[in-house]
C-alpha cells in the first residue's frame, strides 16, 4: 500500500517489487528483494529496472518511471534519451552513457550488458533508461537474459514507443476505420541484411512504421514499390516527435528517397506507410496547430 504526499511516495508494505520507494530523498537500501522463493539483501545484489523513457518528453513518463528515476543509485541511459529526461535524475545518482549512433564508434551489446551486471552485482538499484520502450527495438529482451543468467532480479517498466507517440503528436492515427485495420512496426537496420517479407509488408488496410529507417530510404522505396505497393501511397518522416523541434514532412512512396536525401542528419526520425498519413491534413487544423502543446 503507498500513500502519497508532499515529500514523496512511502511503501507500508515492502512487497511491491520494485525499488522501495520511501521519499524523493529518502531511499532505504536494506529492502529485501524476492528471487524465486528465497530473499537475498540489496547489500550483496542489487536489481535492474529496464525503463522506458517514451518519446522524449519529461510530462509522457510514466509515474512509475518518474519514481524510479527519483530512486535509482545508478542510471545507464541511451542517446536517444534527451536532457530534459536526465535533468530529472538526482545529483547523488551515478550516471552511466552507453549510447549508440551509425556509424560512430559505441559500446557492443555484450559490453552494456556486462555494465548492467557488474553494478548489480555491487548491491546497487540500477536502471536501465531507454528511449521509447524498451521491448520495442530497444534490447530490452537481450539484457534481460543477460541478467536472468546471472541471477539478478530485474523488472520492467514500460515506456510509450516512438510510433505510436509520434504519429499521435503529428496528428497521424495509426489506426483507422476503413483505413487501416492493422500497424507494422519495422526496424530500419533489417535493410542492411537479408529481408525477403517485403511482399508480407504490402496490403491493403495496414500501416507500416519505419524505426530509424531515414539512411535506408532508398531499399524501402525499392522494396515496397516492387512487392507492389502503389507509388501514390502517402508516406510521413516524423523528425524530433513530440518535442519544440518536431518536423513532419509529408510525400508519396514515389518521392520518399528523395525527402531523406533533404532530410539528411534528421534524428530521431520515424517513416510512416500508408493511407492514414492523409488524415493529417484534415486533423491538423490551423486553429488546433496554434494550441499544440509542441509549438
Amino acid at each position: 500500500m503507498q500513500e502519497v504526499g508532499t515529500k514523496g511516495v512511502r511503501n507500508k508494505e515492502a512487497k511491491n517489487g520494485y525499488f522501495n520507494y520511501q521519499s524523493s530523498n529518502d531511499v532505504d537500501k536494506s529492502m529485501n528483494i524476492k528471487v524465486g522463493d528465497k530473499k537475498r539483501s540489496a547489500k550483496k545484489t542489487g536489481k535492474v529496472l529496464l525503463v522506458g523513457a517514451g518519446p522524449n518528453d519529461p510530462d509522457l513518463l510514466t509515474v512509475k518511471a518518474y519514481k524510479a528515476i527519483l530512486q535509482a543509485e545508478v542510471v545507464v541511459f541511451d542517446r536517444l534519451v534527451g536532457q530534459d529526461i536526465l535533468n530529472l535524475i538526482p545529483d547523488h545518482c551515478e550516471q552511466i552513457y552507453v549510447g549508440k549512433r551509425c556509424g560512430q564508434p559505441s559500446l557492443k551489446q555484450d559490453e552494456i550488458n556486462d555494465i548492467l551486471i557488474e553494478q548489480a552485482k555491487l548491491g546497487k538499484q540500477v536502471l536501465r533508461l531507454k528511449g521509447g520502450d524498451p521491448f520495442i527495438f530497444g534490447r530490452g529482451g537481450e539484457e534481460a537474459l543477460a541478467l536472468i543468467a546471472q541471477q539478478i532480479p530485474y523488472d520492467v517498466i514500460p515506456g510509450i514507443t516512438a510510433a505510436i507517440g509520434c504519429a499521435a503528436s503529428a496528428k497521424m492515427p495509426l489506426t483507422h476505420r476503413g483505413l487501416s485495420r492493422s500497424v507494422t512496426l519495422v526496424t530500419g537496420h533489417v535493410m542492411d541484411g537479408a529481408f525477403d517479407s517485403w511482399s508480407g509488408l504490402v496490403s491493403t488496410g495496414q500501416t507500416l512504421v519505419f524505426y530509424m529507417g531515414l539512411e535506408q530510404a532508398e531499399k524501402i522505396q525499392a522494396g515496397l514499390l516492387h512487392s507492389g505497393l502503389s507509388k501514390h501511397t502517402p508516406i510521413a518522416i516524423i523528425g524530433n516527435g513530440c518535442s519544440k523541434k518536431q518536423q513532419v514532412h509529408i510525400e508519396q512512396l514515389s518521392e520518399l528517397c528523395h525527402l531523406s536525401t533533404k532530410l539528411k542528419g534528421l534524428t530521431p526520425a520515424l517513416i510512416v506507410v500508408g493511407e492514414v498519413v492523409s488524415l493529417r491534413e484534415k486533423l491538423n487544423v490551423e486553429w488546433i496547430e496554434e494550441l499544440s502543446l509542441y509549438q
